[in-house]
């Protein structure tokens, strides 16, 4: 009887796998995060999770298959393309964008001719995050104005990366989808991601959410942007990140430029925080000293939609968590101890700062 009465409290007891979803799901409740996928990457084993709602109010689950946007975890992405084409000699990193072909957006000022692909990646063109809001209709033929010298400091500019997007696709005749679908989406399998909407992702999409829960939309974007528009599932940019770790489909050399600081990423205007010390930045990728090793990072924000990637290479660990909610970075200190241990990370101190 009592070997009986042992193996069905054994039986009933929640296995490792269920106690995690568990504690997510109730992270996700503490923060007032509707829906979120996961995927978890240590050596050759990942595991995944879907967790939530894909729309609160109703009993829509979020799946596997559920599509997310990444926002600008797309940009690590763009970057990844660009370092491919550099090695096949279809771009120069140092070459002024200019010289590739002009940008009629961007006002006459003779400082813009230093900008260069790696001053995009490195987020040093001088060039201001937007200039308009790039959701509204007049944003692409908006006025763009350096907002700071060249090479003077570090801002985060996504109209630098729509402004290489163009020089990209100018430089191979193909629109960018094609272009990401070619280099990445394909060679690596992933099945269920593109930058501009796509009638098959209709019925799986999550909707966002504001700060207090309330849904808001489903986005669907009609012209695709590296810099924010990614639309894709935690499984498929789990499979991004074992390529970009491992420097796949990047000769060697190439592939350092991804794990290897190239400024300290100084804030223009900024003042310094306790977290500036840790945060450098490579090509196309933030670089944090944590207390589990060297890492490469980068984040996501579309207001309603918020996500984040870490990777540790020296462990062959990777994290990446995408949530259909304006308060989804919030959860980013504890995933990152659930998932890797104790901290400290650095990146969310970073960010606060700015």
């Amino acid at each position: 009887m009592k070997l009986i009465f042992a193996l069905l409290l054994l039986l009933a007891a929640p296995t490792p796998a269920q106690a995690q979803q568990a504690e997510l799901a109730a992270l996700l409740q503490k923060e007032n995060v509707p829906g979120m996928q996961l995927a978890y990457t240590k050596g050759k084993a990942t595991k995944t999770y879907a967790v939530g709602l894909s729309k609160a109010g109703t009993p829509q689950a979020v799946a596997a298959t559920s599509i997310f946007q990444a926002a600008s975890l797309g940009k690590v992405v763009l970057a990844y393309v660009a370092l491919r084409l550099h090695d096949r000699g279809v771009l120069d990193l140092d070459k002024p964008l200019l010289t590739y072909a002009p940008y009629p957006r961007l006002q006459p000022d003779p400082r813009a001719a230093r900008i260069t692909a790696r001053r995009v990646l490195t987020h040093t063109t001088g060039l201001p995050n937007w200039a308009d809001n790039p959701l509204g209709p007049s944003w692409d033929t908006s006025p763009l104005r350096l907002k700071y010298a060249p090479d003077s400091c570090w801002n985060y500019s996504g109209e630098g990366y729509v402004w290489l997007q163009k020089t990209l696709e100018h430089l191979t005749c193909k629109s960018w989808e094609k272009l990401a679908r070619e280099e990445v989406f394909q060679p690596l399998g992933m099945k269920n991601t593109s930058f501009e909407w796509q009638a098959r992702f209709a019925g799986r999409a999550a909707t966002g959410h504001d700060a207090q829960g309330q849904p808001t939309e489903i986005r669907q974007f009609a012209a695709p942007y590296g810099a924010y528009s990614l639309l894709t599932t935690a499984t498929d940019y789990g499979l991004f990140l074992q390529a970009l770790a491992a420097g796949r489909g990047l000769k060697p050399a190439t592939a350092r430029q991804l794990a290897t600081p190239a400024n300290a990423a100084d804030r223009c205007g900024t003042p310094a925080s306790p977290a500036d010390p840790a945060i450098a930045w490579a090509c196309g990728v933030g670089v944090a000293a944590t207390s589990q090793g060297p890492a490469l990072w980068h984040w996501g924000d579309n207001g309603d939609f918020k996500g984040f990637f870490m990777v540790l290479p020296g462990k062959k660990e990777s994290l990446v968590f995408l949530t259909n909610s304006a308060n989804g970075a919030k959860l980013t200190d504890e995933m990152l101890r659930i998932f890797f241990g104790p901290g400290p990370y650095w990146t969310t101190q970073w960010l606060a700062a700015e």
